[in-house]
């Protein structure tokens, strides 16, 4: 493969993986704050559905993992980035039940939700192409 290919493969996968890495810290602060708190940002929080907060906050620090291997362009990372897609699909899957079943929720998980789920589809689609399917080159 060409230096400049190789490059450009790098710089692209660095920056996905430092937003994912800020997308991580940002997930364990806030849904940390909702778990561990009962102060005015828990409150704000409204009818917030723990299985959903407790599998962001669990997925939060997978995200920092991911972030960081995927940085490294290791092989490792690009499947826990999918395994982190499939999760949070579950999750945002069982959030729809409890919704469709008179649950209470926030709209704001609605959204959340989607973002995260179309997030880590995306990382870890990206982390295929540019990390799994150019061969057995890279080092896992």
């Amino acid at each position: 493969m060409p230096q400049d290919s190789k490059t450009k493969r790098a710089v692209s996968i660095w920056i996905f993986s430092i937003i994912a890495l800020i997308f991580g810290g940002l997930t364990l602060r806030s849904s940390g704050l909702v778990l561990f708190t009962t102060g005015e940002f828990h409150q704000q929080q409204g009818n917030f559905v723990p299985f959903v907060v407790w599998t962001n906050f669990v997925c939060g620090f997978a995200y920092v993992i991911a972030a960081t291997g995927l940085f490294l362009m290791k092989r490792w990372a690009a499947y826990l980035a999918y395994l982190i897609a499939l999760v949070t699909a579950a999750a945002y899957t069982f959030f729809g039940m409890h919704v469709m079943n008179g649950g209470l929720y926030e709209m704001q998980t609605v959204v959340a939700m989607a973002i995260r789920t179309l997030f880590w589809t995306v990382i870890s689609g990206l982390a295929y192409y540019y990390i799994i399917r150019p061969g057995t080159q890279l080092s896992s």
